[in-house]
């Protein structure tokens, strides 16, 4: 049984030089659409989400295919050289991203300290493409021809995928009969509540400015417009509320109904100028982040969450709200807004260096 169970899995497997070279496209695909995906909010991105996860589990079957092929060389210490530990690191980092992104759509819930499941799998996830560079420099072998080419190897990357596929409908089928509920982004909705209390306070990296005075804190206004402002809490009277979905890569979602100004009056009040295409969005902390200005106009500068003021670990005393946007383009503790004329290149190292100072 055994035997002819190997023999039909010689038949799929694709020739060695080719299943490795295929993990290394499959885990550089994997990590690029991962972090595109964090920032894909809008629901017209979710056939990303979906390529994603097929590769994934098809990348399942070659890491499969490679482990079988070593397991010799693993398992025999006698065989070791001095590149083996960088490779069994790789295979436990490349299962572990495998295995708890699984566990996340299965709805598996463990929390590593204030880390979900579905941080976890980011975290693993990013760390498999340097870690296989560095196994590559030792193990190199220059891909040929032959082995991609020929309706052998077209019907055996076919069945690979079809494989890919067929599981990822499976896991998302048994993560629904688990009662999982998820968006295309993966996030699961938190528990129905309104206000500050009802969802988790989440801050970009080292983002943790003290409390703001509310009564000495001001918005500028300033780049391409014609009257620049400079406007404090008195002039920020809220008078519009909207309900918004905040879907953050955490790995949760909550629509709340939040209250505030629209960007777009200031821009208007600042009398943006006609060459302006940008605006960036600014934190106390140095973070920022830059949106295409009829984007921006539409997007809510809030003071409130669920008929309460903000508190301080939500925003206060003003935040971005920004439709079809994830949680962290979400600026908190607003303290300018610049209107460009092309995207803010430096926001870009702001995201690495904010609030250590």
């Amino acid at each position: 049984m055994a035997g002819r169970t190997l023999r039909a899995l010689r038949r799929v497997e694709p020739p060695p030089r080719a299943v490795d070279w295929s993990i290394f496209v499959l885990v550089l695909f994997q990590t690029l659409s991962g972090v595109v995906s964090l920032g894909a909010g809008h629901p017209a991105n979710s056939l990303l989400f979906v390529v994603h996860g097929v590769a994934g589990l098809s990348l399942v079957v070659l890491v499969g295919f490679k482990l079988f092929r070593v397991r010799h060389r693993v398992l025999d210490s006698r065989l070791y050289d001095r590149h083996t530990a960088v490779s069994i690191l790789l295979a436990v980092v490349a299962l572990a991203a495998l295995g708890t992104g699984i566990a996340w759509v299965l709805g598996i819930k463990i929390s590593v300290g204030f880390w979900t499941l579905l941080n976890v799998h980011i975290g693993f996830g990013l760390l498999v493409l340097p870690i296989l560079i560095i196994h590559l420099r030792s193990r190199f072998h220059t891909p040929r021809r032959v082995d991609f080419a020929g309706r052998r190897q077209a019907l055996q990357y076919g069945a690979i995928l079809v494989f890919g596929a067929a599981a990822y409908r499976a896991t998302e089928t048994a993560g629904a009969l688990r009662g999982v509920s998820r968006r295309f982004t993966g996030s699961r909705p938190l528990p129905p509540g309104d206000g500050n209390a009802s969802f988790p306070v989440t801050s970009w990296v080292a983002d943790d400015p003290d409390p703001l005075d509310s009564e000495a804190w001001s918005l500028s206004v300033a780049g391409l417009v014609e009257q620049p402002l400079t406007l404090g809490t008195a002039d920020l009277s809220p008078d519009e509320t909207q309900s918004v979905l905040l879907d953050c890569t955490s790995g949760w979602y909550t629509e709340q109904d939040w209250t505030g100004v629209r960007l777009g009056d200031v821009l208007a009040s600042a009398e943006v100028h006609s060459s302006a295409r940008w605006v960036t969005v600014r934190s106390v902390t140095g973070y920022r982040w830059s949106f295409p200005i009829e984007e921006a106009r539409e997007m809510l500068l809030a003071t409130h969450v669920g008929g309460e003021r903000l508190s301080h670990g939500h925003g206060a005393p003003l935040r971005l709200v920004a439709p079809n946007r994830r949680g962290f383009q979400w600026v908190k503790w607003i303290d300018a807004i610049e209107v460009r004329r092309r995207r803010d290149p430096a926001q870009w190292l702001a995201v690495l260096i904010s609030g250590f100072n």
